[in-house]
């Protein structure tokens, strides 16, 4: 038989899908099932852009600070760093290259003491793998200079620390110094000559740039604890980073981003699946209305089926007729859930930021989390499998009611009638 649907299919339909004289119930329980059908789509649409929004948000935020490799010499620092940078350059696939030098201590101000990781830099060369040259909140970076002990912090550490650009810090370093007077911890005081703002709590509160040269003179060391690295291709970061280290002569290893923060990406990709999990059952459960008013009108419908029957309709023709009208809810509700969703989606920083204003709450308090707005990122293949999913759902709650409706026996319907 011909799996094509006739005009009188579509007619009857289309006519069923609204009461008009009778059970006008029937009518309600199809727009609840349209609504259903669109706010689990909706929903769908609008929590993943979100979350799609924070990974993305997360993700260069993070690799702006992290960069894509690191390349550091087995057992020791990097004494001759720049002849590895210059190798490192020959690579195609790379943009940039820095030495840094990483250690830890406490910034001291008064009765403040903040724990801080201190990252020795040189200023001319950092911008090539890092963006915190473009997130000064004061002073220059270029004013960071050799032997000035100048230093930059991030703009919580500042806060916290209550120091303000031309302020003095005292760094105290976990090392000793054997005095006359018995072991000492070692001391050195530096200038803030800049303030930065990342907008991650992880950096801004925490992190301490000084100059190379003044990091190797402190921590007494010849040289950098290694070199950062900026690809053309995130993605590819990995694998461009192992065929760097494969060139290069002596021991040396690599550390990319993906295994530096793969728990955390890992996690975001498990969180998302599980929410898109969680939210379609949103839909099941609006299915589930479908099926209950296709049952409702088969029910109410005997006898029309009956005369249909008669007049020398299949049961496969009576199936179709059922199945255009749950399919005409689910896709009238998959159509307003698909142009809801993404408007929302587009328009939900802005929605959550006039909410705060008005009603003066912080949804996401900057001190609590990495990211105090909320962005979102629309990506259109999610949009299309929701709308495959919810389909896919509207088109099984209709078969079980079409096909008790192709059951109907005429005889046995039109009996009372």
């Amino acid at each position: 038989m011909s799996l094509m649907y006739t005009p009188y299919q579509v007619f009857i339909g289309l006519r069923y899908v609204r009461a008009k004289r009778r059970n006008h119930f029937i009518s309600f329980i199809s727009l609840t099932s349209i609504v259903g059908v669109g706010l689990g789509v909706m929903a769908l649409i609008t929590v993943l852009s979100v979350m799609n929004g924070f990974e993305k948000e997360l993700t260069g935020r993070i690799l702006g600070m992290a960069s894509h490799a690191t390349i550091y010499q087995q057992g020791d620092v990097m004494k001759d760093w720049r002849s590895v940078a210059e190798q490192a350059h020959k690579h195609p696939s790379v943009t940039g290259v820095a030495p840094f030098f990483r250690a830890e201590g406490m910034l001291v101000n008064g009765q403040q003491v903040n724990g801080t990781v201190i990252r020795g830099i040189l200023p001319e060369e950092e911008p090539k793998v890092s963006v915190i040259a473009d997130r000064m909140l004061g002073g220059n970076f270029n004013d960071l200079k050799g032997g000035d002990f100048g230093m930059i912090i991030g703009t919580e550490l500042a806060r916290a620390l209550g120091v303000f650009e031309g302020d003095k810090l005292t760094l105290v370093i976990p090392q000793a110094s054997v005095t006359p007077a018995g072991i000492i911890p070692r001391l050195k005081r530096f200038t803030v000559t800049g303030i930065f703002e990342i907008g991650m709590h992880e950096f801004d509160s925490a992190l301490a740039l000084i100059h190379l040269d003044d990091a190797k003179t402190l921590f007494r060391q010849q040289g950098a604890s290694g070199l950062r690295i900026k690809t053309t291709d995130i993605l590819k970061a990995p694998l461009i980073s192992r065929e760097i280290a494969r060139d290069l002569p002596g021991a040396y290893g690599v550390i990319d981003w993906t295994q530096r923060h793969s728990n955390f990406f890992k996690a975001l990709k498990t969180e998302k699946i599980v929410m898109f999990v969680i939210l379609t059952l949103i839909v099941a459960v609006a299915a589930f209305n479908i099926i209950s008013t296709l049952v409702m009108v088969v029910t109410d419908k005997q006898a029309d089926i009956a005369v249909l029957r008669t007049l020398g309709v299949s049961p496969r023709g009576v199936m179709q007729i059922f199945i255009i009208q749950g399919m005409v809810i689910g896709l009238t509700g998959i159509i307003l859930g698909v142009v809801g969703g993404v408007a929302l989606a587009s328009n939900v920083e802005a929605i959550v930021q006039s909410i705060e204003q008005a009603f003066q709450v912080e949804f996401l308090p900057s001190n609590i989390y990495y990211i105090s707005d909320l962005p979102s990122d629309i990506h259109w293949n999610d949009v299309f499998t929701i709308t495959g999913v919810a389909f896919l759902f509207c088109l099984l709650a209709t078969l079980y009611p079409a096909w008790r409706a192709a059951g109907t026996q005429p005889a046995e319907a039109l009996r009372y009638e």
